[in-house]
C-alpha cells in the first residue's frame, strides 16, 4: 500500500493547479465579456445622445421663423459665434460634448400660394391671410384669387459630432405657412 501512495504523491497538486488555471480562464473570459458589453452600451448611448442633439438642433431652429428670413443664420444664439452651430453640454461640466451644424443651411423646397377660396374665415390664422378685393389691387404680383399667405416646405439637415467620436445626421422636413412676401425659394 505504501508503494501505491508514493506513486500518487503530488497528483492532487497537479489536478488542483489545472482546476485553478481553468477557473482563472473562466474569470478572465467573464471580465472581457463584461468589458465588451459595457463598451457596446456606451457606444449606443453616445450614438443616441448625438441623434437627440441633432433633433434638438432642428427643434431649436424651427421654434423661430429666423430660418425663413435668414437661412444662413438660422439659429438664434449660435455656439461660439459661428452661424448655424448649436452646442450641448450633456453632463453639466461646462465643456461642450456635442456640436451640431445645420449643413447645408435650411432650404426652401417649394412654395404654394394659398387661394382665398381655400381659406376658412372662421379660423383666426386663415382670417389673417384673406385678401379682399380692395387689398389685391395694389399688391404687386398678386394673382387672381391668391391670399396673402403661402404654404412652404423646408428641409433642415443637422449634422452632430461628439467629443467621444459619436456622430449623427438628422434630416427633417417642415411645412410652414408664411406671408407671401416672405415666401421665396
Amino acid at each position: 500500500m505504501t508503494q501505491f501512495r508514493r506513486r500518487q504523491t503530488g497528483s492532487t497538486l497537479v489536478v488542483a493547479l489545472i482546476l485553478l488555471v481553468v477557473l482563472t480562464l473562466f474569470a478572465t473570459s467573464s471580465f472581457n465579456t463584461a468589458k465588451t458589453n459595457l463598451m457596446v452600451v456606451g457606444n449606443m448611448q453616445s450614438s443616441t445622445e448625438a441623434t437627440n442633439v441633432a433633433q434638438q438642433t432642428i427643434e431649436t431652429t424651427i421654434s423661430t421663423t429666423q430660418f425663413i428670413t435668414s437661412p444662413d443664420n438660422a439659429i438664434a444664439n449660435p455656439c461660439g459665434g459661428t452661424p448655424n452651430t448649436f452646442c450641448v453640454d450633456i453632463n453639466g461640466d461646462n465643456i461642450v460634448d456635442y456640436t451640431s451644424v445645420l449643413t447645408p443651411q435650411p432650404t426652401c423646397m417649394y412654395v404654394k400660394p394659398i387661394k382665398n377660396s381655400e381659406l376658412v374665415l372662421t379660423n383666426t390664422e386663415d382670417l389673417g391671410c384673406s385678401a379682399g378685393q380692395q387689398q389685391t389691387l395694389g399688391v404687386a404680383g398678386a394673382n387672381s384669387g391668391d391670399s396673402l399667405c403661402s404654404n412652404t416646405v423646408w428641409e433642415i439637415t443637422s449634422k452632430t459630432t461628439g467629443t467621444v467620436g459619436a456622430s449623427a445626421t438628422v434630416i427633417q422636413g417642415v411645412g410652414i405657412r408664411v406671408s407671401t412676401d416672405d415666401a421665396s425659394c
